[in-house]
Formats: structure tokens, sequence, C-alpha cells
């Protein structure tokens, strides 16, 4: 309904758009996998048995992931959103853009003129043979098979999201999913913007 097979965004041509609209989705999807993994882990109690601050603090006990976001340091967020920024401008600059015919959901190595200790692999971190000697067509269909997972994890994570900020919401999760008091759509205690007087 929305017609964007036809679209051309910011006044770039309709396979730029399409570039655009590709990536988009496999990144989204990626973050949902991790997402949907994260929370039922969060939902488990499940931490790493070393302190999460170097002051000594626990990682929080909790019973959903966004209770876990919210327990965090703020300077914890930061270092995510900092980091996540680092990633996605690392791909943004590095190589054949995406939006100008460069590969759908490609990840550069990490260059050892600009990064510490060398090259990393984000497809491929601990090197196996079987996976470097892919062929394209076999990469293709383990593309298509993850952009299919990540869509499914869109829809789990929200419906994680819902159930626990509305009860009831996804019926098959009632009773399952705990509910979350916050607001999930406000990441941050303080916000980074500023405030503005109400109008009269």
């Amino acid at each position: 309904p929305l017609n964007l097979a036809e679209a051309e965004f910011w006044g770039t041509s309709n396979e730029a758009t399409i570039g655009f609209l590709r990536e988009s989705e496999v990144k989204h999807g990626r973050v949902a996998m991790f997402a949907f993994v994260g929370y039922i882990v969060h939902a488990n109690g499940i931490t790493w048995p070393w302190p999460m601050t170097l002051s000594g603090e626990p990682f929080p006990q909790v019973s959903n992931a966004p209770e876990a976001w919210d327990a965090i340091p703020e300077a914890a967020k930061w270092q995510i959103m900092l980091f996540v920024g680092f990633l996605e401008a690392w791909r943004e600059s590095q190589g054949t853009h995406y939006m100008k015919g460069g590969k759908i959901g490609y990840f550069p190595d990490f260059d050892a003129k600009y990064i510490p200790g060398g090259a990393l692999n984000l497809y491929n971190p601990f090197p196996r043979k079987d996976i470097a000697v892919m062929s394209d067509e076999q990469k293709e269909k383990r593309l298509v098979a993850e952009i299919n997972n990540g869509r499914l994890a869109m829809l789990g994570i929200f419906g994680f999201i819902s159930e626990g900020a509305t009860e009831g919401s996804v019926p098959a999760l009632k009773g399952i999913i705990s509910h979350y008091d916050g607001d999930v759509m406000a990441p941050f205690a303080t916000s980074i913007f500023p405030s503005f007087p109400a109008l009269n």
C-alpha cells in the first residue's frame, strides 16, 4: 500500500531506495534477533558472573529486559549507544555503499590502520574454513534465511514488549511475560533534548 517498490527517497534513484530499504531490513532484523535473545536471557535472570561496573556494582536482577535497561547506569547506556553508532559509521564509510550497488548486509572488516589490534570479521570472527570458502550462492541463501529470521524476531520482540506494556495484548504470552511499568519509548532517564515550556 505504501508503494515503496517504486519510491525514490531523498531525490535518489529507485535502485538506491531499494538498496536502502533492503539494508534497513537486514540491520533491523539483526538488532531484533539480539533483542529477542536478550529479552529471554534477562527474563530468566541470567547475568555475567562478574560485577557490572568497575566499582563492583552487580548486574541487576530483573524479570524483563526493559527493567534491566532502566537499572543500568546512564553511562553504560551511552557506552552502548556510542559503540553501536561507531559500528554504523564504520559500515557507512567503508567500501561501496549499499545505495550505490554495494552488498546488502555486508559489514567490512576492521582495518588495522584505524582500529588497534587489526581486522575482525564479524561474519566469521573465529575463522572457519567452511565459511571462508562458501560460494556466492550459499551466501545469498544464508542472507535470505537471516532476513526471514530477522522478520520473525521483529514480530517476537514486539510481542514481548506489547505484552509487557499491556497485559493480554498478546494472548499467547499472557502470564508468561511480566508486566513493565516504565516507558519503552524513553531509553534515557533524562532526555538529551532540551525541554520547552508548554505553550498556552
